[in-house]
């Protein structure tokens, strides 16, 4: 695949899949601007995605506000020009009981992972319009359309079908401007959001207690989804748009 050239905005680039994600872009020959909330944590991830700071920008920004997706396309094109790929990879995730859920934590997953791609979506696209071209991807997950009883997520799933529904109806409406809308829908992938609510002498254990849910026996790595959304956001897949790609290790194949 080839990026040569091609400037990239990643939402959630600081760590796990973006950061992941940001590297191989780089090495490919693109331009990257990375977001997210943390600012030493995006001048620490700038660092490893390309030491010599030529083809990373930093945006800090709460991607939940509208302005922050106005300042994150504002400085790309300053910086390089234009954009060409758009990968949304912000997310929460914390199991919780339906009947837990507060106001201000459904706020909070729809903020971050609803209104976090639909205003960066809509701040993007113009851009890409004036390229002639364009390509989205967002992370999504196995949890828009499957329940699982070991992890009940209600909030995190309607958010998250959110995402995928915007995935379709920006596919069809922006087809015309050969913009190219995909998501990626991973089931257990191991990034740092498991360390939001398992102490940190149980990751290990609690991950690879989920090993046997996948068929394949195994749980993902960020490298395995990176190879998904390369080939989304690539002119090898220009003839694909409004599909949710399941990279799962086989889970949403049927049960297991």
């Amino acid at each position: 695949m080839n990026f040569q050239g091609k400037v990239a905005i990643i939402t959630g680039g600081g760590s796990g899949m973006g950061k992941a994600t940001a590297i191989q872009l780089v090495k490919l020959g693109a331009n990257v601007v990375i977001n997210g909330r943390r600012e030493q944590v995006l001048m620490d991830a700038a660092r490893e995605i390309d030491p010599t700071g030529e083809h990373v920008l930093t945006v800090a920004g709460d991607i939940r506000n509208l302005e922050t997706s106005t300042k994150i396309v504002e400085e790309t094109v300053k910086k390089f020009g234009g954009v060409d790929i758009l990968i949304a990879s912000t997310g929460i995730f914390k199991p919780t009981p339906f009947l837990d859920h507060t106001e201000t934590d459904f706020n909070s997953y729809m903020d971050t992972i609803v209104k976090g791609t639909f205003f960066i979506a809509q701040a993007v696209i113009p851009e890409m319009i004036k390229r002639g071209s364009g390509a989205i991807v967002s992370v999504g997950s196995m949890w828009a359309t499957q329940a699982i009883g070991a992890t009940p997520s209600s909030a995190y799933s309607a958010a998250m079908a959110g995402r995928h529904a915007l995935t379709r109806n920006l596919a069809i409406e922006f087809a015309k401007d050969q913009i190219r809308v995909n998501t990626v829908a991973p089931a257990v992938v191991e990034t740092p959001v498991y360390n939001s609510f398992v102490p940190q002498d149980q990751i290990r254990n609690v991950l690879d207690s989920f090993h046997a849910f996948h068929p394949l026996g195994r749980i993902g790595q960020p490298k395995d989804m990176v190879s998904a959304i390369l080939f989304l956001a690539s002119e090898e897949a220009s003839w694909i748009t409004g599909a949710i790609l399941p990279v799962d290790g086989g889970v949403t194949a049927g049960k297991h």
